[in-house]
């Protein structure tokens, strides 16, 4: 099996269920090999990790997909998000990052712990009395999907009776992350950007009149005042990245661990009695089922290689953050879910200058909320039969039942 084979068996049903033994047999190609025509299949750790550092790997934005597949742009999912820190490449990706960055530092994100907790007790309370009487109840609705869709919408000024909208609009939208074989399948994510787009432009509107002090404040603020640091567009986008971003890939992080630890009932115990750092748990558990198993870069300069193979301009480099993430060459025995690791530095969040800027927060959360939730359900277990969401890039649960006494 080549890197082209394994591409396309990635892409199937079954490679996206479980994508892991597609992984080991990349590894036997070594830390990098070609994948068809004007591609490289990255699976090492290092190489995954000199490519996302590399600026002359860059990504394929919007001028690139004009150039190349013009009608793609005619799609809202797409154009939106092109225009977002997520597709931009160097001087508008610092430009437009640098407004954000500051409301993710780790200051600002240690100084949210209390907002965190109240919100992961007030929801382990209704999980409580939505189980009460031992039905199943859904983590992933009662729980994974609420806790960081309070956190981000809190920071951005989101209002608490909008938010039960976004979880259906933001499934549908990321369509658009994955990798794409039929453009017939972006129907439903052009209608989601487009309603995402109106509601930030009303939401931005009204902050404008009226400040609140939350980020959409600031950055709608600075859009009409300097319209050269972030445009009316760039600020929607980025508005509707930021939700997207802010709660799906800890969404499926939180829905990740929980069954790990139902299958890893040693780990569960480490955490209610504190005998295991929750940070580690973390670490593992980003690396063991990462949230975001796949990125891209396309060369950009001559003379490129990943890993020995060569990497000419215009090459397309896909870059297997979950298979990076189980390299024999990194991890002692890489498909042992291991939450006393160290040193494990996995590459969910991506790294260099795209590197995820809610990682802290993402890490705060669950590092918060599975003590908190093992603490008040000893008793919990699993509920019914897990149902998986159909995707490779953004792999986590549909739904995950779950009985709490």
């Amino acid at each position: 099996m080549d890197g082209a084979s394994i591409i396309e068996q990635l892409m199937t049903i079954e490679g996206r269920s479980d994508p892991y033994p597609l992984y080991a047999r990349a590894h036997e190609l070594g830390p990098a090999a070609p994948a068809g025509p004007g591609a490289v299949l990255v699976v090492g750790h290092a190489a995954a990790n000199q490519v996302l550092r590399n600026p002359a790997f860059a990504l394929e934005d919007t001028e690139d997909l004009a150039a190349d597949y013009a009608e793609l742009l005619a799609h809202p999912s797409i154009e939106l998000l092109g225009r977002s820190i997520l597709q931009r490449n160097a001087p508008d990706h610092g430009r437009v990052r640098s407004l954000i960055a500051s409301a993710f530092n780790a200051r600002r994100v240690a100084a949210l712990r209390p907002a965190v907790e109240a919100s992961v007790h007030r929801l382990l309370d209704e999980l409580a009395d939505r189980g009460a009487d031992g039905s199943p109840v859904d983590f992933m609705d009662a729980f994974a999907f609420r806790l960081p869709v309070e956190v981000i919408c809190e920071l951005l000024g989101v209002p608490a009776a909008d938010r039960f909208r976004f979880r259906g609009l933001v499934a549908d939208l990321t369509v658009v992350l994955e990798l794409v074989q039929d453009f017939a399948e972006l129907a439903a994510a052009d209608t989601a950007a487009t309603e995402l787009s109106a509601y930030f432009e009303e939401l931005s509107a009204e902050r404008l009149a009226r400040p609140t002090g939350d980020l959409v404040s600031e950055l709608a603020r600075t859009a009409v005042d300097s319209p050269d640091r972030i445009s009316g567009e760039e600020l929607l986008s980025n508005l509707v990245l930021l939700l997207v971003a802010g709660f799906e890939t800890t969404t499926n992080l939180l829905g990740n661990g929980l069954a790990l630890l139902f299958r890893h009932p040693g780990a569960a115990e480490g955490l209610r009695t504190g005998a295991l750092d929750p940070a580690l748990f973390t670490d593992e558990v980003l690396r063991h089922d990462s949230p975001v198993q796949v990125t891209s870069r396309i060369s950009t300069a001559p003379g490129l290689d990943v890993a020995g193979v060569p990497a000419p301009t215009g090459t397309m480099v896909f870059v297997m953050l979950g298979a990076a993430n189980h390299d024999p060459a990194r991890y002692p025995r890489p498909d042992r879910f291991d939450p006393t690791r160290t040193d494990s530095q996995p590459l969910s969040f991506g790294g260099g200058p795209h590197f995820c800027l809610g990682s802290r927060l993402a890490r705060l959360e669950n590092d918060i909320a599975v003590p908190a939730l093992l603490d008040r359900f000893p008793r919990l277990a699993p509920g019914g039969v897990a149902t998986r969401r159909d995707r490779l890039v953004l792999r986590g649960y549909e739904t995950l039942p779950v009985v709490t006494r």
